[in-house]
């Protein structure tokens, strides 16, 4: 049973930090990473300090509540109220940050405060023209107190240094309500149980519907006083006398089951490591993840896009299990060790379409625990995660995505997962009544007279079907096959030939009358963050289907050009912010199209393909703050970038099969379970930007896809290019 996976693996580094070096890439391309990227715009990401798949994600939270301030910071204000221990990376919903400290000196008023007033909260000015961010590091001056706030991070922990000028009025400030505006607490407390040491949790409501955070604060100097500023528990000060330029370490380490739990992680990850060890643990730890793809013959942009991708990707999924296995499940029981780590923070309609499957080529031996943690929180909720955060499901988005997630875990033969309970687990969630399952029982469709967001809810199920489908097949279930077979098809009777739209249909079977697909309306709509557009295309597992629908080949392909070259507007009320990075009707900020331009491939015309990956590439990515063309998603933008970077793509998930397109680098390793797969390059100029021939093993490849198998056990692939629009299969 491997009781401390990942976590003795950590207290190894800590204790050996002095010799890491020897063990790390000869490439330092954790320095390659811009962590700004995606901070600004739509962005949404985290800055801060954190390890790879950590609980803890350490940074500055802003005055700001408002959408673009998702993750507590955004480039374009630079407001602190505080340095928070919990953030979210990319989302388009906020929570957490809980448990903020902030110093200060002299007297301050107690609350958030309003930008611009001092005289309304604690609040400082952040000198972003000092501000230094790398991975694992988070450094910025408060200009109001002159102070230095340093921070670097561990698994469950965190540990700051704040650097103070002379005064008998220095202060840490423990926050334990306005670090998150999308909360409200149920329950805080904290208690100085030495002059040395403060323990407490903070319980609330907000996106995870009911969070239970612990924590254990421990200073590197006595404290002069503890003094609670509020009835509620909402402040509390902490005093201390400084000398100038005095640095005071703070160490924090959290638990969702209990201070006793707190107490432990902070034993084994914090409690006998200093800032600076900890500091560089943590960047060797990024630079061993980040150089598990190594990209040659990019561009310097190139580069800095990719590997920044490669850190936003592993902000999450993140531990939710203390350093000796207990968690808090989905039932809010507190659960004994399971044999392996426990994760939260699933954005599974974003994730399971590039994020997830590519980290089964990468970590196979992470993804297991992230599977088999999906298959308890089944047995916890009765159904596989949708958005799990922080011990709950908070149901966001469409469909059930996490069917989707296992299946193709189980379909790859990820090893240590039982694929028999797996498979009672995608069994259970498909079968569901809710979120419109009943009605699709009851229908074969969800009726937009009875079920919001109709269309996009029952096409994201039919792409489930079709990945428990393929479960079904490789163990043998026929019955239960045959059934999601049926199912996958639902989506056709949506799809209106007299508009070749998928098109809102009723419980009596009538079309919606004031059809228009260009209506990404928010309010009685079918669709989720979309339009007609786009959710026509969401079969990634019918493709073939489609084409007969359409008319055949030649109309399909017709009707996908047109996908680009159609007119941009949105209709519709209160249309959201979320349709972003538009090329015609194509949505690249947003998930539903990630899958499409690859439909090109399968559909016999890669150039075209080819042609709009390059556009996509050139226009939806910058090494700017504002390089993202819509929200991180936990990594999903990312993640497709990476991949089509390498030149192949899961198209449909759930299957052994990567969907050709074209490679944007001359040569890439990626290490796998059976050594070192490369992709190259050759031939590539402006001019000669196409696939002419593509080998495997120097081979000739006669197909538009290469298989999990084929990539895992090691060997080459080979883009041969040329001017030539040709289909190379």
């Amino acid at each position: 049973m491997r009781i401390f996976k990942h976590s003795l693996i950590a207290l190894v580094l800590l204790a050996t930090a002095g010799s890491l070096s020897a063990q790390q890439p000869a490439t330092d391309y954790a320095a390659k990473v811009n962590p700004k990227i995606g901070s600004g715009g739509h962005g949404h990401v985290f800055v801060g300090a954190n390890v790879p798949f950590g609980m803890t994600q350490v940074g500055p939270t802003s005055i700001t509540q408002e959408w673009d301030w998702c993750s507590g910071y955004h480039d374009s204000e630079n407001s602190v109220i505080g340095f928070s221990h919990t953030h979210l990376s990319g989302t388009g919903c906020g929570d957490l940050f809980d448990v903020t400290l902030m110093p200060v000196m002299g007297e301050v008023p107690y609350g958030r405060g309003r930008l611009g007033d001092y005289s309304t909260g604690f609040w400082s000015e952040a000198d972003r023209t000092k501000e230094i961010v790398e991975p694992g590091y988070y450094s910025v001056p408060l200009t109001r107190y002159n102070i230095l706030a340093e921070m670097t991070a561990t698994e469950r922990g965190g540990l700051h240094r704040y650097t103070f000028p002379e005064g008998d009025d220095a202060a840490i400030i423990l926050d334990l309500v306005h670090g998150g505006c999308w909360d409200r607490p149920e329950a805080l407390y904290a208690e100085a149980v030495s002059d040395t040491r403060v323990e407490g949790y903070r319980h609330s409501y907000g996106w995870a519907n009911y969070q239970k955070v612990y924590f254990v604060i421990e200073f590197s100097k006595p404290f002069t006083s503890f003094v609670p500023e509020s009835e509620d528990n909402f402040y509390y000060r902490i005093n201390f006398d400084t000398e100038a330029g005095e640095a005071i370490g703070v160490k924090v380490a959290l638990s969702s089951t209990s201070i006793e739990g707190a107490r432990k992680n902070f034993d084994a990850e914090v409690a006998n490591v200093d800032f600076d060890t900890a500091r560089k643990v943590a960047y060797d730890k990024w630079n061993t993840e980040i150089s598990k793809i190594r990209i040659e013959g990019a561009t310097a942009a190139q580069e800095e896009i990719f590997y920044t991708g490669m850190y936003h990707m592993y902000v999450a999924p993140s531990l939710f299990s203390d350093v000796d296995g207990t968690y808090r499940g989905a039932d809010q029981q507190i659960h004994a060790n399971p044999g392996h780590d426990t994760y939260t923070t699933f954005s599974l309609w974003d994730t399971y379409r590039a994020k997830l499957p590519l980290m089964t080529i990468t970590h196979p031996e992470r993804m297991d625990d992230v599977i088999n943690t999906m298959i308890n929180l089944c047995d916890e909720q009765g159904f596989l995660p949708i958005w799990h955060l922080w011990g709950w499901d908070n149901g966001c988005m469409v469909g059930s995505p996490g069917i989707i997630a296992v299946a193709d875990a189980v379909v790859k033969d990820i090893e240590g997962i039982d694929a028999e309970r797996a498979w009672k687990a995608l069994e259970t969630s498909y079968m569901q009544n809710m979120r419109g399952g009943k009605y699709r029982k009851q229908y074969g469709y969800m009726p937009n007279d009875l079920q919001a967001e109709s269309i996009a809810h029952d096409m994201e199920f039919a792409i489930a079907d079709a990945a428990a489908l393929e479960v079904a097949l490789k163990l043998g279930k026929q019955e239960e096959a045959a059934y999601l077979e049926e199912r996958s098809h639902s989506w056709t009777n949506y799809y209106d030939p007299s508009t070749g739209f998928v098109r809102g249909k009723s419980s009596t079977g009538a079309w919606r009358e004031d059809f228009n697909p260009y209506n990404a309306s928010r309010i009685a709509n079918e669709y989720c963050e979309g339009n007609a557009w786009q959710y026509t295309w969401l079969v990634p597992h019918d493709l073939e289907l489609l084409v007969e629908y359409m008319g055949g080949r030649e109309a399909t392909i017709k009707r996908l050009d047109e996908l680009f070259t159609a007119d941009t507007k949105m209709e519709g009320e209160d249309v959201t912010p979320d349709i972003s990075g538009l090329i015609g009707q194509y949505v690249h900020g947003n998930e539903p199209s990630h899958h499409i331009i690859y439909f090109y491939t399968m559909l016999g015309e890669p150039w075209k393909g080819a042609d709009r990956l390059y556009e996509v590439m050139d226009t939806m990515y910058s090494t700017e703050v504002d390089g993202l063309s819509g929200n991180e998603d936990v990594g999903q933008m990312s993640a497709w970038y990476i991949m089509t970077t390498l030149g192949f793509y899961p198209v449909e998930s759930a299957t052994k099969e990567y969907v050709l397109g074209v490679p944007m680098v001359d040569h890439a390793e990626i290490d796998v379970k059976g050594g070192v797969f490369e992709v190259e390059r050759k031939g590539y100029d402006e001019k000669r930007r196409y696939v002419q021939r593509v080998e495997l093993n120097d081979k000739p490849l006669k197909r538009n896809y290469i298989t999990h198998d084929e990539v895992i056990a090691g060997g080459k692939l080979t883009f041969v290019m040329g001017k030539k629009k040709s289909c190379w299969y």
